[in-house]
């Protein structure tokens, strides 16, 4: 589960990186899950929604999933009656034009190894053997990868799984709600961080831990046996509690890990929030559902400091 739920961490930042550098080879179609899933068969969905009221403010808040299949349809009567009232809609980062050029500049400035270097030369034997068979695995060009530096090319192999699966960023709810409301007169947008500010979360500054986390994530790319669909599946019935089970699994040897990812992002996401929820907007938030789950979730935080916040 460690592979799922660190695909499903990664912020909306990661999978815009990990798309422009997506794979030109041929889909190959996968095999058809053994169980009926939102990722297969249901095209309805019924995500969680939460209201928050504040002195001055409501806040709605949807949970994103960053890759979800074409054809999901998700948007509730609750959900289009949430996007409807809102005046401000809330992003992890800005989904404007401004994010890719932002991204690329810092794939441009971080991303890359040292002229000549190439990613295999850094990887021991064991961790060679893991990479080939992640390029064929995911069906990624090797030498799209050669120049670049381990936590890149993670994120390009991640792409690559995604896109075998029949998975596609540009239906991620994110970008989806976005799309919706981006020309409707009088809305404004915000975000809570930048793309670098996540990008770094996921950029080791010592090299030698940046192999290691890239062999241990090869290695959890080949076994994972928990399904895409799985986390899907429930976040498309609203059960909150699954998710959280899910997402924790894969952290489980790791808490600092969860801590970088979620628990410090969410507390610095809450303070912002508590801010706006004293300012006269209606707001609409989408963020990933991981940051809304369980008793360190958003949700959680703001019930804990005393706010009224109906839903799951």
């Amino acid at each position: 589960m460690r592979f799922v739920a660190r695909l499903f961490s990664r912020a909306t930042a990661a999978f815009a990186v990990a798309f422009l550098f997506a794979a030109a080879a041929p889909t190959i179609p996968a095999p058809p899950p053994a169980h009926a899933s939102a990722a297969s068969t249901t095209v309805e969905a019924h995500p969680a929604l939460w209201t928050v009221h504040g002195s001055k403010a409501t806040v709605y808040l949807l949970g994103s999933i960053h890759v979800l299949p074409p054809k999901l349809q998700w948007r509730t009567p609750q959900i289009n009656a949430a996007l409807n009232a809102a005046d401000t809609f809330v992003f992890e980062i800005p989904m404007d034009a401004s994010q890719k050029a932002d991204i690329q500049k810092f794939v441009k400035e971080n991303g890359y190894l040292p002229e000549g270097t190439a990613l295999p030369s850094l990887l021991p034997p064991e961790a060679r053997k893991d990479y080939t068979a992640a390029l064929s695995f995911t069906h990624v060009p090797p030498d799209k990868l050669t120049p670049m530096r381990p936590w890149l090319a993670l994120l390009v192999l991640e792409a690559g799984m995604v896109n075998q699966q029949h998975f596609s960023v540009d239906s991620g709810v994110d970008k989806q709600v976005y799309a919706i409301v981006a020309n409707r007169p009088g809305v404004s947008f915000r975000a809570f961080e930048t793309p670098e500010q996540q990008l770094r979360l996921l950029m080791p500054e010592d090299q030698s831990l940046e192999v290691q986390q890239f062999d241990a994530a090869l290695k959890d790319l080949l076994n994972e046996s928990t399904s895409i669909g799985d986390l899907i599946d429930a976040w498309a019935r609203a059960d909150v509690t699954k998710l959280n089970e899910l997402m924790n699994s894969g952290f489980k040897d790791n808490p600092r890990a969860e801590e970088n990812l979620f628990g410090d992002r969410n507390r610095a996401w809450v303070t912002q929030l508590e801010t706006m929820l004293n300012q006269r907007h209606v707001f609409f938030v989408t963020a990933g559902a991981g940051h809304f789950a369980g008793p360190k979730g958003i949700p959680a935080l703001l019930r804990a400091d005393g706010y009224k916040v109906d839903g799951p």
